[in-house]
């Protein structure tokens, strides 16, 4: 069987060193759209971008925590003992980071990756690969990315959660619109993602799109930027915890339409592609925060 999940669950942690700079973040953020004024009026050094762009200036976007060490924690996950998959048959399903404090500007930390958990959907699996970060002051984040096996269910294991968040019957406090830029997707995968899903057109054409999609850890950045910038007044340190679920695509030259629900330390999220009658983008989305 491609996956045993006893052997996977039992495995020893995979640790790794990572390490980050000024430099790795700009990157980040500038793949995120920042540095450019979310609607389209007034300059790029208006100073809510630069706190994302110069570094003088330069706080770090929780969700840096998916890219940071280009990322390699996840893929790490899918080499453990008892994970024999085509990744061809892999998607991204959804994504989670717990803050324990503000990711620093420049870093350097272990990473212990390990599977935490193996459901059976049936027709597909769902592989939970867990990696816990900290450096020299103690624990920075837990990043937990399910990911979506086609065609490794039925191996007779638990299947799981399945949950889904009800949106609330009101509507949102606050609605903000983000488009995609043209090489928003080339530039952010120099953060680490190299899938060529995502820059060559006929690679998207024999993956079934009519060309690149957006990476979806994209979209996700972008939406905890947008709830920051427009809920917590521009402060990442108020963010602790941020989860979603990979509902649908996205394409270069669209719009995402982000709706947020505002409760006591929870912001719930809605994201939509505009130009495609409002087709999800992230469900289930929510960011806790102090």
């Amino acid at each position: 069987m491609p996956i045993d999940a006893a052997r996977a669950l039992a495995a020893d942690p995979r640790r790794s060193e990572i390490a980050w700079d000024h430099k790795d973040i700009q990157l980040y953020h500038l793949g995120l759209g920042a540095g450019t004024s979310p609607d389209r009026v007034g300059p790029a050094t208006d100073p809510d971008e630069l706190r994302y762009t110069l570094e003088s200036k330069l706080h770090v976007l929780p969700s840096f925590a998916t890219v940071a060490g280009a990322g390699m924690a996840m893929l790490g996950g899918l080499g453990s003992p008892g994970i024999d998959v085509d990744l061809a048959a892999v998607l991204h399903g959804g994504h989670s980071i717990e803050l324990h404090r503000p990711i620093p500007v420049k870093g350097s930390a272990t990473s212990s990756s390990k599977v935490a958990a193996v459901y059976d959907k049936g027709k597909a699996a769902v592989i939970v690969l867990r990696s816990e970060v900290a450096d020299a002051d103690g624990p920075l984040w837990t990043s937990d990315a399910q990911i979506f096996v086609r065609g490794e269910g039925g191996f007779g294991g638990e299947r799981g959660p399945s949950e889904r968040l009800e949106l609330p019957e009101r509507a949102a406090d606050r609605e903000v619109r983000r488009p995609i830029r043209e090489e928003q997707a080339l530039l952010y995968r120099l953060s680490g993602d190299w899938n060529p899903l995502h820059a060559d057109p006929e690679f998207a054409k024999l993956a079934g799109f009519d060309r690149p999609i957006l990476h979806g850890l994209c979209s996700y950045g972008m939406t905890l930027k947008a709830v920051v910038d427009t809920v917590l007044d521009g402060d990442v340190s108020r963010v602790r915890g941020y989860r979603t679920r990979f509902a649908g695509i996205v394409f270069a030259g669209e719009t995402l339409r982000i709706r947020m629900w505002q409760t006591e330390g929870r912001v719930q999220v809605s994201v939509t592609a505009v130009e495609r009658d409002d087709a999800p983008v992230l469900a289930d989305t929510v960011v806790e925060h102090a």
